[in-house]
């Protein structure tokens, strides 16, 4: 029997062609040896696509790891199939690997979870452009996924983005699909090779290789694959003689051929090897067998092989193999030696011995394959044709010549599967199969074959539906996302399956989705329901025409997702003046309504600066330019029908601190001084790292930084400072951010050194509760001056000393009160200034608190030592004050009777009493009698009131003459003067015809009087007003006659007068009055004088005639001297005495000047007073004072 061959193949396994020309495409499947079969296998011819096949269904490549390759080979210069699926690089040379590696398949990269449309493969001249597409569906992300781009295993191009290589991405919010695109524009030789895309997003990956070839314009396809690889010829000659680089490679071994590519330039090293590995081998003469097994054999079942070989040295070992076991000789198999043949014999062939066959000479193997051919079995008795309805029984029966032949039940031509779980079984009684359907279905409808290898029979069976009748319909629901999702129909027949369809779109149950058909139940369950669950669902029974339907709609409650946004506790911090835009990736079904506020204050889409932006999945906010007010917590709501949800935000704008207050200098020094602050009111949202510190003359405007490292504290102490020279500190603040502007200068402060101690602290009064003290001011003052005295005491026997003022007192005198009767203290005094205080200045002896009596004594003011005058109706208040301890009793009395005080109010104080008549009566006036004691000392004072009104008119007016145009008028005074001395009289005329009333003459002081110049003809009517110091009365007393003026030849006979002698010798008619004036206030003495000449007025001091000085002013009008003295001193007390002297005789006055609060002995050194006089003074008072 011959030996079959592979179909169209030489037995070197090239194909055959007789013209020459390229192979067609063809494909082919390489299955691996077992290890130690690698020589056979080698030289044995590959099968036949049918011995292939063969083997395959025989079981004999069971091991799925066997498989080597799957490819199309294709002519020229084409890339295999799995090339396209390999992660190599051809950019740069890389790791090498050898012809046979390159063909090993790679593992199958799992179905693509993210790239909807991925890159292909692509061919571009030299110089021209190619774009590369990949897509992403979004649906199912909340943000934008991640692609990369890569050349070869390695090289990342997003680093070589530029001129010739540009990456784009877009996102359609229509169809939500991510579009990433690469762009090579201009591309060069070098370009080609394989790439790769990446695309991860969470935790899911995707990826996809391609390749790009690279075409010479204008070449053609007979192309030198040796010229290739020769080295490029450089513009000078090179003496090194060329190499044929082909022949190397194909000699050289697999791991050299990365180091040869580098040493010749070898850019396309991959594109070599697969050119290498199509040249067809030149076989090598074998040196163990003079002629090998055939490519295959065939045998018949039940029938014999023989299995021959001619060895070329006899003595060799020699091995047969089945399927990779070793045979060893038996019945079936049986060896046989014929001079250099070796023959193995296979009795009895069955299908098991359809396998692959190899024999091993040495380290030399041949190998062969074996197939079995059975007898065709033919069928005796038909199938027949079947029509019924739908559940019931089917059965169809053949007969074949052979008991127990193989047969292949079809239906439609296709083969029916018999297994366990198959609703179809198979039975074999003797020569007899049946195929039974125990439950028809309208898919058992069809034309039903069975198939034996020497005939078939085939027979249509027809399976009809029944009525079917609907007896619970779908219902529509709504279902809260996550929550369990079940749609459930009840039909008759119940056995009838049918399909469930979402939108249009069958559903397959899977882990999720459970689809359940119980008799007449059909039921769809979705354990855990998502968005895409929402839709139109429809059930279709099959075979129906009729289908039930129903609306699902899922909702989901809106979320926020904050936690993929990796801010600390939610917190965004920005620099201020930045632009700030927050993206919040959210959820919800149907899309939820987004509103962002801030407080009560809601963010608007249309805003300027702030605005909120809201798309399907996301809510942005938007500053442009952040402020310091923008920070604080944001709150974003979301609502839709499944509920609400909100989340909040703080935002945190950082910026540089606000500039702290100007700081505080509380302690200065002769050079240094001590300088506080607060920190600032803001700190800009970041802490404060420390301060910086300048100062400046007060002068100048040029600031000198005194740190240069930052102050962590808030305070500080500048040296180095010029004593006497004022200066100005001001404070920057520090933080992350920056420097913060400058504050406000401190106030200016001097660096100046204390005073010296008082002087001369002696007690100057002591009550039961006060204790006075006066001292004299230091005898070293200093530049920084003297700010006041602080006055401290303690009992005797501590040292606790109490400050007895709350503020400086710039007096040298000060009054300790609120001390226990009878207690003991010391006294200190310290001297202020803006350096601090000077040393104490004590009291040696200690102060007993004990208070000493003092006589009274009543100071009367100098407008109560004249009669106090005033007007009915006015307001009267009078104020006397006194002196005495302790407090003495003051009492009035009016005229020598007790004072009323429902008409006079009387209030005493500790050192003055004051009379008070709210609305003055002339009852009122009168001699009003002070008197003032203190135990058996008294004193008294005498004040005269007088309360005046207008007088009333005169009692009556006569007409005692008339002649030519005079009339001569007489009045007696009235009877009512207003209490006050009538001043004048006011006399008035009237014509009798109009009874115009005329003013003849004001303040006329006599009681008699002519008026002249009347009208001759008129006939007057005269009246007379009194006046006083309160005014004119008001009525006045009319003449009752009235005065004819009548022209007359009458002769007026003129009186004689003497002539009166006004020569008088000097009289005081007001006297000087003993006054008390204040020291520092001036004072002034009066009197009036009359004489005639006028006299000389001189004035003197304790007997001594004052002449040039010019502490005091002289003046005399109309008889009035007044002796003014310029802020007096106690010096200036004395017996002052004002002498007038004429021709005719002289006179004088005097009276006594006393000056409380005097001078000390510094301040008259100050105002220049000698030393004598100063000693003088000093004597006179310490008289005084004894004299007290």
């Amino acid at each position: 029997m011959p030996e079959p061959t592979k179909k169209d193949e030489t037995p070197n396994g090239q194909p055959e062609d007789s013209n020459g020309a390229p192979p067609t495409p063809e494909i082919t499947l390489e299955v691996s040896p077992p290890p130690d079969d690698d020589a056979v296998a080698a030289t044995s011819p590959p099968p036949t696509p049918h011995a292939v096949r063969s083997d395959i269904y025989s079981g004999k490549y069971e091991d799925a790891n066997s498989l080597k390759k799957l490819s199309i080979e294709l002519p020229n210069d084409s890339v295999p199939v799995t090339a396209m699926g390999r992660k190599d690089s051809v950019w740069s040379l890389g790791e090498s690997q050898p012809p046979e590696e390159l063909d090993k398949p790679i593992e199958t990269p799992p179905l693509s979870t993210l790239l909807t449309e991925k890159p292909q493969s692509g061919t571009v001249a030299v110089g021209g452009d190619i774009t590369f597409v990949a897509k992403v569906e979004a649906k199912d992300l909340l943000r934008k996924p991640t692609i990369k781009w890569f050349k070869g295993k390695w090289m990342d191009l997003a680093s070589k983005t530029g001129k010739h290589l540009q990456l784009k991405e877009t996102f359609d919010r229509v169809t939500k699909v991510h579009t990433f695109e690469m762009h090579i524009i201009k591309a060069k030789e070098n370009y080609a090779g394989n790439y790769r895309c990446e695309v991860t997003y969470k935790d899911k990956f995707d990826s996809c290789s391609f390749d790009l070839e690279v075409k010479e314009a204008g070449t053609s396809h007979n192309i030198d694959i040796r010229s290739a690889f020769k080295r490029r010829e450089h513009k000078q000659q090179d003496d090194t003689p060329e190499v044929d680089v082909w022949e190397i490679l194909k000699n050289a071994r697999p791991d050299e051929y990365e180091k040869i590519a580098f040493m010749y330039g070898i850019t396309d090293l991959r594109g070599l090897l697969r050119r290498m590995k199509k040249i067809p081998k030149e076989e090598k003469k074998s040196e163990a067998f003079a002629k090998k097994l055939d490519p295959a054999y065939q045998a018949d079942k039940g029938g014999k092989i023989r299995l021959v070989v001619d060895l070329a040295d006899p003595t060799v070992d020699l091995k047969w193999y089945k399927n990779g076991q070793e045979i060893r000789p038996s019945p079936k198999y049986i060896f046989e030696h014929k001079g250099t043949q070796r023959i193995m014999v296979i009795n009895n062939c069955t299908l098991n011995d359809d396998a692959a066959y190899s024999v091993a000479a040495g380290d030399e193997k041949c190998s062969t394959e074996l197939f079995v051919k059975e007898l065709p079995v033919k069928i005796v008795k038909g199938i027949e044709p079947v029509k019924t309805t739908v559940n019931e029984r089917i059965e169809l029966e053949c007969e074949v010549s052979e008991e127990g032949a193989q047969v292949k039940w079809m239906k439609n031509g296709v083969e029916i599967p018999t297994g366990v779980r198959s609703r179809y079984r198979v039975k074999c009684e003797g020569t007899k199969h049946l195929l039974v359907i125990d439950d028809a279905s309208l898919e058992d409808t069809g034309t039903y074959s069975i198939m034996a290898t020497g005939g078939t029979s085939e027979a249509h069976i027809q399976v009809d539906l029944k009525p079917l009748k609907i007896h619970q319909d779908l219902q529509d629901i709504k279902v809260m996302l996550g929550q369990p999702l079940k749609l459930h129909c009840e039909i008759y027949p119940g056995n009838v399956p049918g399909r469930w369809y979402r939108n249009g779109q069958l559903i397959q149950a899977n882990d999720r989705i459970n689809i359940i058909h119980k008799n007449k139940v059909h039921e769809l369950s979705v354990e855990t329901s998502s968005l895409h669950d929402s839709g139109d669902y429809t059930f279709v029974p099959e075979g129906y025409s009729q289908s039930l339907s129903a609306k699902v709609h899922v909702i989901d409650p809106p979320r926020v997702h904050l936690e993929g946004l990796n801010f600390p506790e939610n917190t965004v911090t920005i620099v201020a003046g930045n632009k700030l835009r927050l993206e919040i990736p959210i959820s919800g079904e149907p899309a939820p309504r987004v509103v962002w506020m801030k407080g009560e204050r809601v963010i608007l889409e249309s805003g300027h600066r702030v605005r909120a932006e809201t798309y399907v999945d996301q809510t942005s906010l938007t500053i442009e330019i952040t402020e310091r007010e923008d920070t604080g917590n944001y709150k974003i709501v979301l609502q839709n029908e499944a509920g609400e949800a909100t989340a909040s935000i703080k935002l945190k704008v950082v910026d540089i601190p606000d500039a702290p207050d100007a700081p505080l200098v509380p302690v200065i020094g002769g050079d240094w001084c001590s300088m506080t602050w607060e920190i600032p009111k803001y700190d800009g949202g970041s802490p404060i790292l420390g301060y910086f510190i300048e100062r400046k003359k007060k002068q100048s405007s040029r600031w000198m930084r005194i740190n240069f490292d930052l102050i962590k504290e808030t305070s500080y102490e500048p040296k180095k400072m010029i004593e006497g020279v004022p200066y100005e500190v001001r404070i920057f603040a520090v933080n992350a951010i920056g420097v913060s502007k400058p504050s406000e200068p401190s106030k200016a402060f001097t660096p100046l050194a204390v005073t010296s101690e008082p002087t001369m602290l002696v007690v100057d009064d002591v009550t039961d509760t006060t204790v006075t003290v006066k001292w004299r001011p230091p005898e070293t003052i200093g530049a920084a001056g003297l700010d006041g005295y602080l006055v401290e005491y303690c009992l005797e026997g501590t040292e606790d000393w109490k400050a007895a003022n709350d503020e400086l007192v710039e007096k040298t005198k000060y009054t300790i009160t609120g001390l226990t009767p009878g207690s003991k203290i010391l006294v200190r005094v310290k001297a202020i200034n803006a350096a601090g205080a000077s040393a104490p200045r004590t009291i040696q002896h200690s102060i007993l608190v004990k208070e000493v009596i003092e006589p009274p004594k009543i100071r009367v003011p100098r407008h109560l030592k004249q009669t106090y005058t005033r007007r009915v109706g006015e307001a009267v208040n009078i104020v006397v004050p006194f002196m005495g301890k302790p407090r003495p009793k003051v009492t009035w009395l009016k005229d020598g009777k007790p004072i009323d005080p429902a008409h006079v109010s009387i209030r005493n104080t500790d050192c003055d009493s004051i009379i008070f008549i709210r609305k003055a009566e002339r009852s009122h006036s009168g001699k009003y009698d002070m008197k003032v004691q203190v135990e058996n000392h008294v004193d008294t004072a005498v004040m005269d009131i007088q309360i005046i009104d207008l007088p009333g008119p005169p009692q009556c007016v006569t007409i005692e003459d008339v002649w030519g145009e005079n009339v001569a008028l007489s009045w007696t005074p009235p009877r009512d003067n207003g209490n006050a001395q009538i001043t004048g009289y006011t006399i008035q005329k009237a014509d009798k015809k109009t009874m115009e009333w005329y003013t003849c003459i004001q303040h006329y002081h006599r009681t008699f009087i002519a008026i002249t110049e009347l009208v001759v003809g008129n006939e007057y009517y005269f009246r007379v007003f009194s006046e006083n110091m309160c005014g004119l009365s008001e009525s006045a007393t009319q003449t009752k006659k009235s005065a004819l003026i009548v022209k007359e030849g009458m002769q007026v006979k003129i009186p004689e007068y003497n002539d009166h002698d006004f020569n008088e010798a000097p009289k005081f008619t007001q006297p000087l009055i003993n006054t008390f004036a204040i020291a520092g206030y001036n004072a002034t003495l009066n009197c009036s004088v009359r004489a005639n000449p006028k006299p000389k007025v001189t004035w003197m001091k304790n007997k001594i005639t004052i002449l040039d000085d010019p502490r005091y002013r002289m003046f005399s009008n109309q008889g009035v001297c007044t002796l003014e003295i310029r802020k007096p001193s106690p010096y200036d007390g004395g017996m002052y005495t004002c002498k007038a002297i004429n021709d005719l005789g002289e006179a004088q006055v005097e009276c006594k000047l006393e000056v409380k609060g005097g001078f000390t002995f510094y301040e008259l050194m100050q105002r220049g007073v000698p030393l004598h006089l100063i000693d003088k003074y000093m004597n006179e008072t310490k008289v005084v004072e004894q004299d007290k």
